[in-house]
């Protein structure tokens, strides 16, 4: 429809100009004509031209839209169409980098998902064997009771583990907003022990504090208290009856510093580089967890712009250190 609109546009145009050199030079009037072929001509292979490229753009951001991933805009060099096609072929990049991106979270999540029912089936049929074995009338009270016990602590386990999981989702999902304000290490340190108290005490270790000054970053308490308590958990749980844990906060005017150390066996070299990954659990130092607590309290130090350091000490042990700076670099 354009095109028969356009194409009548240049005859009433032609005529319009032939039409009166006839009256005065014939000659005129044809080379008048002649002009105005050449330049119709001439103008339709141009167009035709331009046409047939735009429908090369149309057919390949087409094939774009049915995930044909080997297109290339490199033949669009030259001409108003290179505007175009250079931010189509941006567009094109960044769409196939987040089709990667998404193949790669639903692998995750896959993987996530199964790794996460394993871990939950695993204390569920323990607390189906318990409510089987409570059944019994020959219980004594004393056994009845040490029942109770290990469903209190397979349940707490579970809970802890789908709640860190979602917090730990929601971290990623850049769905928390973490405060700003000043923490002090007091505090901090006061609340994550309190909460391990009982385990450590179960378990016959000692929890030691050795704070110099009063220390102070800027951060949030909620979160990085529930970080601190997820370190000293993985503390207590590698070290043995009688040993102890400590942790140790200072600060100076660059940065505050709060480490947390065992009398545990130590994390084997090879681990290191891998300890905060998540579900990570391929050695003696990880099989008895879930595999994300550390990789939570990362996640809550850097979303702090803070650090969290593991590495091993003399004569033995792990140590996990957590750094804040206190200016802006």
């Amino acid at each position: 429809m354009r095109d028969k609109k356009r194409r009548l546009i240049h005859i009433l145009l032609t005529a319009a100009v032939v039409i009166p050199c006839l009256f005065f030079d014939i000659s005129g009037a044809a080379a008048a004509f002649a002009s105005s072929a050449v330049f119709f001509v001439f103008y339709e292979l141009v167009f035709s031209h331009r046409r047939n490229k735009i429908m090369k753009v149309c057919d390949d951001i087409d094939r774009i839209l049915r995930s044909d991933d080997f297109i290339s805009f490199d033949e669009y060099k030259e001409g108003e169409l290179s505007v175009l096609s250079a931010e189509i072929h941006k567009m094109t990049i960044r769409l196939r980098e987040q089709n990667s991106e998404l193949d790669s979270e639903k692998q995750f999540a896959k993987e996530a998902l199964e790794d996460i029912s394993h871990q939950l089936r695993t204390p569920l049929t323990s607390v189906m064997m318990i409510l089987g074995l409570m059944r019994s009338s020959d219980l004594t009270e004393r056994e009845r009771m040490e029942y109770l016990r290990d469903l209190y602590e397979l349940l707490a386990r579970m809970k802890w583990l789908i709640e860190t999981m979602l917090s730990l989702s929601r971290i990623e999902a850049d769905a928390v907003r973490f405060l700003k304000e000043t923490v002090l290490c007091r505090e901090l340190i006061r609340q994550s022990v309190d909460t391990v108290s009982v385990t450590a005490e179960l378990k016959g270790v000692d929890i030691q504090t050795e704070i110099t000054g009063e220390p102070v970053f800027i951060g949030d308490l909620h979160y990085t208290s529930e970080a601190v308590v997820n370190l000293l958990k993985n503390a207590i749980e590698h070290t043995p009856e009688g040993g102890m844990v400590t942790i140790a906060a200072k600060s100076s005017s660059i940065a505050t510093d709060i480490t947390i150390t065992d009398t545990g066996e130590g994390i084997p070299e090879a681990e290191l580089p891998h300890i905060f990954e998540r579900f990570y659990r391929s050695s003696e130092y990880t099989k008895n967890g879930f595999g994300i607590g550390l990789a939570f309290a990362q996640k809550v130090i850097i979303a702090q712009d803070g650090s969290l350091r593991a590495s091993n000490v003399k004569p033995n042990g792990a140590a996990f250190t957590l750094h804040f700076y206190n200016t802006t670099i």
